[in-house]
């Protein structure tokens, strides 16, 4: 008698797949967090596979700061076009404009101002679920995820509340006003996504790959320099993302391992050109992918904080 095992990278998929067939099925109106990112793109993937030869069940929602790389914008908006899914885009300046959001003086980043921005989208869209692209190896805060993550009435997390899903059972059911997050990719490291872009051959924003940029440096880390504002009658969009004169400007040939917004995003000096010169590099790795996220370096429980608020 013959046996069949699956190699790591299947099984993950597989168990990927089940769990966005379950949101299929369980869910009235869910909806794919997908900002262009490596992580989503493997999510994009995995819905494919769940669902074809139909369309995807679901549309996609992204929520801007204002402050992206003009490059995973033109990503994000060509993916979604090519897989004839409806994709919702709502900003923090509009959140700001409605009122939902309000800025704190003096603070640079808008990570906070996503939260106002995307449970106004949820009631907006009357989503009762979204899917995520996060993992746990990620963070301390994304560890204590599980697969079906509730959100109360206001949106937040509570990490003592959290559901057991035992023998891969996940209780899905929401009370009125409440949704849930579901995180497919839970179980995946920083390599297994790159290993399953390799397999895939999966097409990823060139950000990722050594390029050259100008860069500043500001709290240890090289952030990336905005094209020039040249419309001296409209608002900068990337005001506070441009270096103060006494900080350190320099080109390098660099790249981004995660992604958030050009405030956050901190890049890294890297020759690597392929797929496979990231992989070797995140091999060498002694560094989580999100030690180059200014975000997560204000404070220890700043992913957490956000998360309870009602964050990704």
């Amino acid at each position: 008698m013959s046996s069949y095992q699956l190699d790591h990278l299947a099984y993950l998929e597989t168990e990927a797949i089940h769990i966005m067939r379950e949101v299929a099925a369980e869910f009235e109106r869910p909806a794919i967090l997908f900002s262009g990112g490596k992580d989503s793109i493997c999510i994009l993937r995995l819905a494919e596979k769940a669902f074809r030869p139909s369309e995807i069940p679901m549309p996609f929602l992204n929520i801007e700061t204002g402050h992206e790389f003009p490059e995973l914008l033109e990503f994000r908006d060509r993916r979604a076009e090519e897989l004839s899914a409806k994709l919702h885009v709502r900003t923090v300046d509009q959140a700001i404009a409605n009122g939902s959001a309000t800025p704190t003086p003096g603070e640079i980043s808008r990570n906070k101002l996503q939260i106002p921005a995307l449970l106004g989208a949820i009631e907006e869209f009357r989503f009762d679920c979204c899917i995520g692209g996060a993992r746990r190896d990620e963070e301390k805060a994304r560890a204590k995820e599980r697969f079906f993550s509730i959100r109360d009435g206001f949106g937040q997390w509570d990490p003592k509340n959290q559901r057991p899903e035992i023998w891969n059972l996940y209780n899905a059911r929401v009370s009125t006003g409440e949704n849930m997050r579901v995180f497919p990719l839970s179980n995946w490291t920083e390599m297994d996504v790159w290993e399953y872009i390799r397999k895939e051959k999966l097409e990823v924003p060139n950000i990722y790959f050594s390029h050259e940029r100008a860069c500043f440096r500001r709290q240890g880390q090289w952030l990336p320099i905005p094209t020039e504002h040249t419309d001296p009658s409209q608002p900068d969009p990337y005001e506070g993302a441009r270096p103060k004169p006494t900080e350190q400007c320099q080109t390098l040939i660099v790249r981004v391992r995660t992604i958030a917004d050009m405030i956050s995003t901190g890049m890294i000096e890297s020759p690597a050109v392929s797929v496979d010169d990231i992989i070797a590099e995140v091999a060498a790795a002694r560094v989580t992918e999100r030690g180059s996220r200014a975000d997560d370096k204000a404070s220890e429980a700043a992913m957490e904080d956000r998360k309870k608020q009602g964050y990704f």
